[in-house]
């Protein structure tokens, strides 16, 4: 489906040559955010289509930045040619640059569990093979004690009938993909909601996270009224209150909705 996509990208921009290695200001990004803002952390998750779990976590207040890119593979940057044909054992994924005093990590991973399949063992949604596996990255032993404690938790939800297979990795390195991936729900929204729209990611975490006969009320934090507009069209259902961590500061727009289904 994607790689549909992006033969209409190329056919539609027949004069303009795009750049098949890796974005080196894109690659630079990640660096100069943490040397500028030592409050910023930084989180790697995997979740299949990058441009989704992109767009899902910069909607998230107290995300500075997500970066779509590549990890876990054995090659040095890669191309999104050599990822997709499935050779490079990298994933597709995505760097989260985000302020522990607005968001935890523990909250971060409370949003990914909900942008993902993580029992499916062959990919994500509608694109399938190993690229496209999840997984966390972790960057220190206290994110992969969180990241074993919340999947256990989940585990123990008993709300997937099959095993949880997503992957706890220590990160080790993370190539930016081209340019044209960066902020794609944004440059190509027209393109970006058909991708979506029949990856079969929406429909299936909206049938997951909200059962039928149960009403449950989330809370997503969110950056302004316009990201609260599109995570209602994309039907995405991001963090349970907690009471734990660091208060929400700065301009995060708390939305709740009571959902019956």
């Amino acid at each position: 489906m994607k790689l549909l996509i992006i033969s209409l990208i190329l056919a539609g921009t027949a004069l303009v040559v795009i750049n098949t290695q890796n974005n080196q200001a894109t690659a630079n990004t990640g660096l100069t955010l943490l040397t500028q803002n030592e409050q910023l952390a930084v989180a790697t998750f995997a979740g299949g289509c990058f441009w989704c779990v992109e767009a899902d976590f910069e909607k998230l207040a107290g995300v500075n930045q997500a970066i779509s890119g590549f990890s876990g593979g054995q090659i040095k940057n890669p191309t999104y040619k050599q990822v997709s044909l499935g050779g490079t054992q990298h994933l597709e994924a995505v760097q989260v640059f985000y302020d522990p005093t607005q968001i935890t990590y523990e909250q971060l991973l409370a949003a990914f569990w909900r942008q993902i399949n993580p029992t499916d063992n062959g990919g994500q949604f509608v694109d399938r093979g190993t690229q496209y596996l999840s997984a966390i990255f972790y960057h220190s032993p206290e994110q992969q004690k969180l990241a074993r404690q919340s999947l256990d938790r989940l585990n123990k939800s008993a709300r997937f009938q099959t095993p949880i297979v997503t992957a706890i990795r220590p990160f080790k390195d993370f190539y930016p993909a081209e340019e044209y991936h960066q902020n794609y729900y944004q440059k190509n929204p027209i393109r970006y909601r058909f991708y979506r729209d029949n990856s079969g990611r929406d429909s299936y975490l909206h049938r997951k996270m909200i059962p039928k006969n149960h009403s449950i009320t989330y809370i997503g934090i969110i950056k302004n009224r316009a990201s609260m507009s599109m995570l209602s069209a994309e039907n995405r259902y991001f963090l349970h209150a907690t009471n734990t961590g660091p208060a929400l500061a700065g301009p995060a727009l708390r939305a709740h909705s009571s959902l019956n289904m």
